[in-house]
């Protein structure tokens, strides 16, 4: 089976096991050349792992059931990590509040705090240097997704 087929059953698969659970959504799934079977799983309050081991339970089963990858493999469920890209919509919406750094398709960067977000858009705070000789200004900024080529929450330990 190709890696978009397996990943493409996979995506089902998890679907069905959080299907009871509104509050947890699919992020990722990627079949890499090292064959490791990569799902990444994330939840509008975070994922625990009791839920990505009930998945990996899950899945394994049902892919070991249906023989659908052939060779040996390594599966593995997680959340996306700190320094993870956000991909969704929806993990934007769950850092609101959080500080941003954007780069844009032009090669551009950008960092704010996230205000919000609608279907096409995110909305954020960002400083921005005045006329020379003037005080830094805080300023809203709407931004559309189509021209963010990355986006990460930015974590400060101070």
């Amino acid at each position: 089976m190709s890696e978009k087929k397996i990943e493409q059953r996979v995506a089902m698969l998890v679907e069905e096991k959080i299907a009871d659970r509104p509050d947890l959504f699919l992020v990722e799934i990627k079949m890499l050349p090292s064959r490791k079977l990569m799902i990444l799983v994330d939840g509008d309050n975070g994922i625990g792992i009791a839920d990505c081991a009930a998945i990996s339970r899950f899945v394994g089963f049902k892919l070991e059931e249906e023989e659908v990858i052939a060779e040996a493999y390594n599966l593995e469920v997680s959340s996306p990590g700190i320094d993870s890209p956000l991909i969704l919509p929806r993990q934007y919406t769950k850092n609101v509040g959080r500080n941003l750094g954007i780069k844009m398709l032009d090669g551009a960067k950008r960092e704010g705090t996230l205000k919000s977000i609608d279907n096409d858009n995110i909305i954020i705070e960002e400083k921005v240097k005045a006329a020379k000789g003037k005080k830094v200004e805080v300023v809203e900024a709407t931004i559309p997704l189509s021209e963010v080529a990355e986006t990460k929450v930015l974590i400060s330990f101070k």
